[in-house]
Formats: structure tokens, C-alpha cells, sequence
């Protein structure tokens, strides 16, 4: 077997609400075999893999794969259970997958399994495809080399655990966070204008110069003395010599540690002798070029920490340590503590393993030990001098042992030293009681402090210390920022720029993808079709963006996901035959099953097309809690009357007017003919745009006021709105410049041109060649009974044969009209608009459809006639 096709489903997607590796594989040989008619097979795959008899069924019963492998499955579903397993061996458990036959195509088969980590998946599932491929065809496997790269990608891309918990707690608060890049522990909280950024524990509003401070421990003893905290004596030194001259000179046990270190490396504590101060100074040495010494003092080292401002939590550290057994070395104690669960490398884990190494050797040859020795029963052997859990330490939670005196020392040394987010240490005798009462005084005062230690203490109880950083971060805010998603077969585009255009006719900041490009505050910031996922993630990241509307395309919905958790309010305008036959999706309910992506994800209101069953439908998949809103150009649709009756809102179409349903009240918001996007009313489908546009902005709280100010004032031209309903003066004849592709947009655009005037009605027109024949065919239908003349011309053939898709659409429109000399045939789109306009006198109407672009009419038109390129060409600039 092999993967022909992979991609990752980023966000909610048409499988599951969480991000998804899909993946279409050929099964080829192996196509058909059952896991129960392969010798031996689910045996080796279980012997290699013993978690698969954890897992549940896939009717989520527990019982393990391992009984669907002997009852039988085919192999497609196995590399799906695979592909799970291998990735919670290697980093986070996951548990969703889904696998289903493709269509069409005997022996593939698409897999979706959820992923945590992105850069884990995709190894994951070729290793499974490996692993399983091998298996079936009785071959040897060494999954072990295989798996542990798996693992080293596990940890090499794993959250730290003090960032896990404060994603854990903004997750908890509906707080959407995202990761900046797969390679940085960077991560975005927030939408918009009320976005924060997060670093471990340093966050966005960390002050560079408050981490600079923070990082010269000379520097923050200054400021710290200077604010009235107390701080022990030292100085800064650059050699041995001066190292023992200030030890000498304070007469007291020292401690020598790096100036600017971190996480207590290169620490020594209570050194005695000049030899000890020497030993320490160079241990210190290797972790900073400037070392500081000052005095040692006694007792327990304890750490607090500050967030916005207030006591998050305080915990007692103890170093490293084993405890003698009469039977163990020390290195065999180490070792054995070393296997605990809850230790790991770094920071993976809530305790790290300690480390055998020259500063522990140090440590025990003060306490008379080698590592060789053997320690009595319950005696205990220190390993380190400093209590940091980077180092092996442990801790205990002792919050609500802190003194208020305490406790405002140590919000004033955050405060002073300028960090939002400060762990303070402390040395004291008794965290109880007062420092000025015992000689204890604060050590450090330390930038992005983990809190692992509060999270999950040894002893004592657990603190929500990232619930603690969110409060000072966020606030009451839960970092969003108003959005509204837009989907649809036709007109996304143009409801998209009406809903934005009323939103900054208000004032607010607004980000807008379309298939134009990323718009934010009226400014192009990337040209092309925008409405796929990583084009909303630069509108929901961009700064200044206070309200956000998005167009949401069925393909940025299959290659990868919705670029939000949940939008306010989402909007879906109809579902018509476009795009058949991709990407698996292969019916007109396939496609509605992909626009309700859109429709499920909406939190706040859901607005649908009450004239379009497959709209009317997606009523129950929306969220609980989300309102219903529906439109309609027909005033007594049953749906709408229904839903009005029952006190819901709506918009409607009566009298050439939009009116707006608030629960018992109906009004008229305005006149049709004062929107100049309706063309006085002439263009049907922009009167159902707007009124799915009022709905949105009335679901978003917009005023009346509001709602009626934008759409007066949207205007749809080659400006403001490309390739929608652009129409132009050539010499008499009125050109509409359109983006029409499909059947539906066809009828809805012939019918407009047709009210223009009296004169007749030419079409140039086309289709990409990925459509299926049926829908060209259908397309030809619908242009050759609209269109008095019509002109067929080749886009895009994709994958057909140049004039494939002309002759199918031209036998559509034969299929109404007959052979005629009112059908042309010409390939090259140049040619087909001089011929249209040459089929044209003034007074008449010619639609120009489907273009890539206008540019393309008006370097066609330039050959003959100049004048009008050059006019159209100012006019659209």
C-alpha cells in the first residue's frame, strides 16, 4: 500500500471539531484482505504494539482493537488504529479516527486521525502504513529505531508543562489560543485587537527591560533594596581572587552563583572555605561570565509567585535528594528514583530526573559520600545545593502559610522590578512567619518562573497557577473579537463586503478575507482567492482588527479546516451543484454536509436561507444555545412564516423593501432601490445577499440605524467588489462583468441582465473543466435558453482536453435551442469577447462570465476600440 494524497484539517473540519491528518491511501494488493485471514499477522502487530488492546472500539465500547483484529477489519482501519497509538506512545494520547472507502475508486481509502502535535502525524501514519504493510506480506519489522524517533519528534514539539497549564486555563475560560509555529513555544490567546501573546510564563505584556533586570541579579538586588525588600550582601565578581576577598569581607557562609543564570545553574550554596568558594566559583563559571557572591542564607528555600499584580501560590522547595535504604548506592538510589513516573527529561514532566553529575559529586563529598556508597536505612543524602525542580527538586505548597507582610513584599518586588509574572525566592527559617522577625530575605526574583511546583506539588495542595496568569493576562476578557464566517455556493463574496462594509460605516476595525484577497480597515494586505484557512489566520491575528468577517470557502474547508474554534454568527446563503466530484465530495448533500461545518461552528446565531431545503435543514446541527435566523426573498415562505410565528428573527423581501423580524416586531429597514448593489432592484440576488447580511448584522447586534447605513452606502464595482456584477458603457452597449460558474449563478445573472433593457441579450461564457459533464451540460442548458446569443470560450481545462468543456456546454445549450447559428464556438477568451461584442448593437446587453479577471476584457477590447479599454481601465483603478 502507499498514500497518494496527505493534508492537515487544522480546525473544525467535515470529520470532527479537532485538528485531523487526513490521509488517502491505495491498499493495492492488500485490498480486500481481512485481518483475520492474514497468518499470523495480529499476533506480530500485537506483540510490536501492546496498547492496541487498550483501545476502545470504534463503537467507543471498551475492549480493545485487538478483539476487531481477530473478529476481522480491513487493513485501511488498522493503519488508522495504528497511526493513533503510535502518536500517544510518542506524545499526547489521541483517540478520534475515521476511515472510509473513496468512491469510485476500488482499494483507497481515506483516513482522518487526530493529531496534538502536527509535526508527530504525519511520521506517525507512514509508519503505521510501514509497520502494517510489512506485517501483511509476513515480514520481519523493527519498529523499536522507528518509534523512538517517533518519541524524540514527541518531545522535541511537546508544550512545556507550566505553558500547558496556562492553555489549559484559557482553554477553560473559551479563550481561543494558537500556536504561532510548530517550532517556537509561542503562542497567540485572543483574536484581534484582544490578542496577548504567551511564552511559557512570560507573556506579551512582559516588559523586555523588567526580563533584562531580572536577569542581573545585581541589578534587581539594587532596585529590590532600594523598594525596602531585604536582599543579602554581595558583590560581582570576575575572578577567583575577588570571589574570596568578598567572601572574606562578609566573614559568613557565601553563596556563588552566575549573574545572570537561570533555573539554579551553576548555583553553590553555604561555602565555608576559600577552596569551597573556588570550587564554586568555577562550577558557576560555566554557566556565566560575571559571578556574584554574596551572603549565604540559612534556611529553607521557598518560591512565590506574583501574577497581575496578586499572590498566585508559594511552595517549599527541597533539592534533590534520595533517601539510604542499607542495601543501595547512592547511584542505584538515584536510578531507581529516577524510574518514577512523574520524573522526566527537562521540563516534560512535573519533576525532572536527577543528575549524577560534578555538582552532585561536590555535594556528596561534603556529606562524607561517593557515589558508590551505601546510605544507612532512612537516611537522607542531599544532591544539590540549590532547591530548583530543573535540577531534581521537589515541592510543597505552603500558600496559605504566607504572612500578609509577605505577601506584599513580595507583590511590591514584582512591581518593582517591573514583571507581570514573577517567581520570587525566598530564604527563610519559617515561611510563616515575617521575614524581618528571622534574618530571611528574597534571593531572586525571577522572569517566566515555572510553575510546574504549584501545579502539581509533592506535597500539599495543587494551585491553578496558570488560571493565575490568564486573571492578570486576560482580565474579564475571553479575548475574542465579534466574527462572522459566510458560506455558500454563490454570493459569499458580496455578503461578505456588505456585512464588513456596515461594520466599518460604524467604526468598528474590520478584517475581511474574499476571494479577492485579506482586506483589513479597507487596505489590501494579500492579493488572490483569500478564503481558505491560513488567510483568516491573518485577519484574526492582525492587530487593529475589531470585527471580523470571513469568507469561507468549500475548499479552505476541506484542505484544511476552519481557521476558528467557533465563529458569533455563521452564515450559510444556499447549496447548488459546484465543484461535484472533488475531494470526495460527490452530491449536493456531500456539499451542505461541508457548508454546515460552518453552521455548526457558530456560538452565537446561525443564519440560513429559508428557500433552500438543505439550508432549512442545517437547523439541527446548530450548536444549543445558538440562535436561528433565516431569510427570504419570499415573504410567505412557510419555513420563515413558521419560525416568525415562533417568535424567531428574520429577514424578509415584501413590496421592494427589506424587512427586518425582531421577535414580535416586523419593520421596514429600506427602500431596495436605495441600495446601489440591487441596480434598482434588478438584481434579485443581491437583494437575498443583503437580507442575508441584515440578518448577520442584526445577529451581531447592529442597530437598525446601522444595518440601513451600510447597505445604502455599499456600492458593488470593479472597486469595491471585482468581477461581481461589474457593469460598464461600451458605446452603447451595457457590459456586465461577472464571476458565474455554475448553473445557479448563470440563471441568477441572465435574469438580472435581461431587466437592464429591452435590446438582446448576448452571453460569453464558460466553465472550468474539473466540473463534472453532467454539470456542464446543465450549464449549457441554462445559458442557451437565457441568452438570445451565446459564445462559449475555454477557462480552465483541468485535466480535459482543450474545447472539452465548450462542446459539453454548447451540447447543453443545443440540447434547448437545437442547431443554431446563435451558438458560437471560439477557445481563446480574447477572440470570444471581440466576437460577442461584435454580435451586439447599441441598446443591447452583453455578459461577460467567468473571467480570471477584468483585465482580460479590457486588454481584448483594447484591440479595437481603445478609447472605452482606457476608460474602464481609470474607472477600475
Amino acid at each position: 500500500m502507499h498514500i497518494l494524497e496527505q493534508r492537515f484539517l487544522r480546525g473544525p473540519n467535515l470529520h470532527a471539531d479537532t485538528p485531523c491528518l487526513l490521509s488517502v491511501i491505495d491498499l493495492e494488493d492488500l485490498y480486500g484482505v481481512s485481518s483475520k485471514d492474514i497468518p499470523g499477522f495480529n499476533d506480530a502487530l500485537l506483540n510490536l504494539l501492546p496498547s492496541l488492546h487498550g483501545q476502545l472500539l470504534p463503537t467507543g465500547q471498551p475492549g480493545g482493537f485487538a478483539q476487531r483484529l481477530r473478529a476481522g477489519t480491513y487493513l485501511a482501519r488498522v493503519v488508522e488504529h495504528v497511526t493513533l497509538t503510535l502518536q500517544s506512545l510518542a506524545g499526547p494520547t489521541v483517540g478520534y479516527g475515521r476511515t472510509r472507502p473513496a468512491n469510485g475508486r476500488p482499494g483507497q481509502f481515506r483516513i482522518v486521525v487526530q493529531y496534538q502535535i502536527e509535526k508527530l502525524a504525519e511520521p506517525a501514519f507512514q509508519l503505521a502504513v510501514d509497520l502494517v504493510t510489512a506485517l501483511a506480506h509476513g515480514e520481519e519489522f523493527d519498529i523499536a529505531p522507528r518509534l523512538e524517533e517517533l518519541r524524540a519528534l514527541g518531545t522535541r514539539y511537546a508544550i512545556g508543562t507550566s505553558t500547558a497549564a496556562v492553555l489549559a486555563a484559557a482553554h477553560e475560560r473559551g479563550i481561543p489560543t494558537q500556536r504561532i509555529t510548530e517550532d517556537a513555544n509561542l503562542f497567540q490567546l485572543g483574536w484581534g485587537a484582544r490578542q496577548k501573546r504567551l511564552q511559557a510564563t512570560t507573556t506579551g505584556d512582559t516588559s523586555y527591560v523588567a526580563v533584562k533586570i531580572a536577569s542581573d541579579k545585581q541589578l534587581t538586588k539594587a532596585l529590590l533594596q532600594e523598594a525596602g525588600v531585604p536582599v543579602p550582601e554581595g558583590a560581582t565578581v570576575t575572578s577567583v581572587e575577588e570571589a574570596q576577598r568578598v567572601a572574606r569581607r562578609l566573614r559568613v557562609p557565601v553563596t556563588v552563583k552566575p549573574l545572570d543564570g537561570n533555573q539554579g545553574k551553576g548555583v553553590t550554596t553555604n561555602c565555608a572555605t576559600p577552596e569551597e568558594v573556588a570550587r564554586a566559583y568555577e562550577f558557576a563559571r560555566n554557566y556565566g561570565r560575571r559571578i556574584i557572591v554574596e551572603r549565604f542564607v540559612e534556611g529553607r528555600d521557598y518560591r512565590v509567585l506574583v501574577a497581575g499584580g496578586r499572590i498566585a501560590a508559594a511552595s517549599f522547595r527541597r533539592p534533590a535528594y534520595v533517601v539510604g535504604d542499607g542495601v543501595s548506592t547512592i547511584t542505584e538510589l538515584v536510578e531507581i528514583e529516577n524510574r518514577n513516573p512523574a520524573r522526566g527529561n527537562g521540563h516534560s514532566n512535573v519533576l525532572t530526573r536527577i543528575a549524577l553529575d560534578a555538582h552532585a559529586e561536590d555535594m556528596l563529598r561534603r556529606q562524607g559520600y561517593a557515589p558508590d556508597a551505601v546510605p544507612g536505612p532512612g537516611v537522607c543524602v542531599e544532591l544539590r545545593s540549590n532547591a530548583n525542580l530543573s535540577t531534581g527538586g521537589t515541592a510543597e505548597d505552603v500558600t496559605d502559610l504566607l504572612p500578609e507582610s509577605t505577601r506584599q513584599l513580595c507583590v511590591r518586588a514584582a512591581s518593582k522590578i517591573g514583571l507581570d509574572v514573577a517567581g520570587i525566592d525566598i530564604v527563610c527559617r519559617d515561611i510563616a512567619l515575617p521575614l524581618d522577625e528571622q534574618g530571611g530575605a528574597v534571593i531572586e526574583v525571577n522572569a517566566a518562573p515555572g510553575i510546574r511546583m504549584h501545579q502539581h506539588p509533592s506535597k500539599g495542595e495543587a494551585r491553578d497557577a496558570g488560571v493565575a496568569i490568564i486573571d492578570g493576562l486576560m482580565g474579564e476578557s475571553n479575548g475574542r473579537i465579534p466574527l462572522v464566517a459566510v458560506t455558500g455556493t454563490n454570493g459569499k463574496t458580496t455578503t461578505t463586503l456588505m456585512i464588513a462594509h456596515a461594520a466599518r460605516v460604524a467604526g468598528l476595525g474590520t478584517g475581511v478575507t474574499t476571494t479577492e484577497g485579506v482586506f483589513v480597515n479597507g487596505k489590501r494586505l494579500v492579493k488572490g482567492d483569500c478564503t481558505g484557512y491560513w488567510s483568516a489566520r491573518t485577519v484574526l491575528s492582525a492587530p487593529d482588527v475589531d470585527f471580523a468577517v470571513l469568507e469561507t470557502a468549500r475548499g479552505g474547508i476541506l484542505k484544511r479546516g476552519l481557521a476558528f474554534d467557533q465563529c458569533d454568527v455563521g452564515v450559510v446563503l444556499n447549496v447548488s451543484p459546484d465543484h461535484l466530484g472533488l475531494d470526495g465530495i460527490d452530491t449536493i448533500e456531500d456539499l451542505a454536509q461541508v457548508k454546515a461545518v460552518v453552521a455548526s461552528s457558530a456560538a452565537r446565531a446561525v443564519v440560513l436561507n429559508a428557500e433552500d431545503a438543505l439550508c432549512v435543514s442545517m437547523v439541527r446541527r446548530a450548536r444549543p444555545g445558538a440562535e436561528v435566523l433565516f431569510f427570504s426573498m419570499e415573504a410567505e415562505n412557510p419555513v420563515l412564516l413558521k419560525h416568525l410565528e415562533d417568535g424567531g428573527r428574520g429577514a424578509y423581501f415584501q413590496d421592494n423593501a427589506i424587512v427586518l423580524a425582531d421577535g414580535m416586531r416586523q419593520q421596514e429597514l429600506m427602500r431596495v432601490e436605495s441600495m446601489p448593489s440591487t441596480y434598482g432592484g434588478r438584481a434579485r440576488y443581491n437583494i437575498a445577499n443583503a437580507l442575508a447580511a441584515a440578518a448577520a448584522l442584526m445577529a451581531s447586534g447592529f442597530s437598525h440605524m446601522q444595518i440601513a447605513a451600510g447597505l445604502s452606502t455599499f456600492v458593488s464595482d470593479s472597486k469595491t467588489n471585482p468581477l461581481r456584477t461589474n457593469v460598464f458603457d461600451v458605446r452603447g452597449v451595457t457590459v456586465i462583468v461577472d464571476y458565474a460558474h455554475n448553473a445557479a449563478a448563470y440563471a441568477a445573472l441572465a435574469e438580472m441582465a435581461r431587466a437592464l433593457l429591452p435590446g438582446q441579450l448576448v452571453g460569453i461564457v464558460t466553465a472550468p473543466g474539473d466540473r463534472r459533464d453532467s454539470d456542464l451540460v446543465q450549464i449549457g442548458e441554462i445559458c442557451g435558453e437565457r441568452f438570445d446569443e451565446l459564445v462559449v470560450y475555454e477557462s480552465q481545462s483541468r485535466g480535459r482536453p482543450v474545447g472539452g468543456a465548450v462542446d459539453l456546454i454548447l451540447e447543453g445549450a443545443e440540447n434547448v435551442v437545437g442547431p443554431s447559428d446563435t451558438l458560437h464556438r471560439e477557445i481563446e477568451v480574447d477572440k470570444a469577447i471581440r466576437l460577442g461584442l461584435s454580435l451586439c448593437s447599441p441598446g443591447d446587453v452583453l455578459v461577460f462570465a467567468c473571467g480570471s479577471s477584468l483585465q482580460v476584457f479590457i486588454d481584448a477590447l483594447r484591440v479595437d476600440d481603445p478609447e472605452s479599454a482606457d476608460r474602464i481601465e481609470a474607472q477600475a483603478a
